[in-house]
């Protein structure tokens, strides 16, 4: 089939560089509807981005890449936009992940470095943001319940399943609701920051909000793509509270509390990817995100054996959800 959306960002593109020697290379996508391209012109790189405005939040990475350019956090300049027509050209940032360069080695500096990144985002200025506030984090919880359990696992919940379900549920929401709130990225994980000229730079940043202290960095630190040790989880973890835990609440917190508001945050997070990941595969036909369903699960299992009152979440994981996933991932 023709791809007219195709044609009419080459036309945009050449139009914008008075050139017509505009030849896009199509690039990996992400999880969402923009598609990534890059092209050369006059020996110069450039990305360009098919954004469509029925689905994308482009004057949120309009303005979010405005604020970081103001807190000198890199990432990748519009060169030029296009809101009506949702086309982007910007800075070529290269190829290699965060996510890429991770080993044992290095991923404590590596985390280090990103973790230097959060306090600046959390004060960048909060002027037309979303709250993250208990609706918000009810409907991403129950896209596990649609998208994981009745779509893809055709799992049925008892009246006492749901009841209990539902109070798990309202425990992580609390968490949300008890912490400090700030700026938050809302997806700054390894396959999110890139590394560019001994620098890490800041993607996929539209859909920040006003949010939890400890989203960002458990997004970081328990990685949907990549399971570390417990003992870099801790350093890492450690390394945030020490310096910027009191910079970023204004007070002095115990490292208890950290560690639930961190814990609880970690379990909704994966709680919301897993059912995610699902919904990609049967609401958007990319079927590539199931394969990391199982770690999500494994988490949740993992940290929910340390607070009672999430008893029945991990039961239902270990009892329903993971048989049936590893039964899926077998065939």
């Amino acid at each position: 089939m023709h791809d007219v959306r195709h044609d009419q960002l080459t036309d945009w593109l050449a139009e914008k560089h008075k050139s017509n020697q505009v030849t896009l290379q199509p690039l990996t996508g992400d999880a969402g509807f923009r598609r990534y391209f890059r092209f050369q012109l006059n020996e110069q790189s450039f990305i360009a981005v098919d954004s469509p405005t029925q689905y994308c939040n482009n004057k949120a990475f309009v303005q979010m890449s405005k604020r970081l350019v103001q807190a000198d956090i890199l990432q990748p300049e519009i060169f030029y936009h296009d809101n009506e027509k949702g086309f982007f050209c910007l800075m070529d940032l290269g190829d290699i992940l965060l996510a890429d360069v991770l080993s044992p080695d290095t991923v404590i500096e590596y985390y280090q470095r990103a973790i230097d990144l959060l306090p600046v985002i959390a004060m960048l200025p909060q002027e037309n943001l979303p709250h993250y506030d208990a609706d918000f984090v009810r409907m991403e919880l129950d896209i596990f319940t649609q998208w994981l359990l009745k779509e893809h696992l055709d799992i049925t919940l008892s009246p006492e399943e749901r009841q209990s379900l539902a109070t798990c549920f309202d425990c992580l929401i609390d968490n949300v609701l008890a912490q400090p709130q700030v700026v938050m990225h809302r997806d700054f994980h390894s396959r999110n920051l890139m590394c560019y000229q001994q620098q890490l730079a800041v993607i996929d940043f539209q859909d920040a909000v006003i949010g939890p202290v400890t989203y960002d960095v458990v997004s970081l630190l328990r990685d949907c793509y990549v399971k570390w040790s417990d003992d870099v989880v801790e350093q890492a973890l450690k390394y945030f509270i020490a310096h910027y835990g009191k910079q970023l609440t204004g007070e002095n917190i115990s490292t208890a509390q950290w560690r639930r508001w961190f814990d609880l945050m970690g379990i909704q997070r994966h709680v919301k990817a897993a059912g995610i990941f699902a919904r990609l595969k049967h609401r958007d036909g990319k079927p590539s995100y199931v394969k990391d369903i199982p770690l999500t699960l494994h988490y949740i299992v993992d940290v929910c054996q340390h607070y009672p009152e999430l008893a029945s979440l991990k039961q239902l994981v270990i009892d329903k959800v993971l048989p049936l996933v590893e039964h899926k991932e077998a065939k």
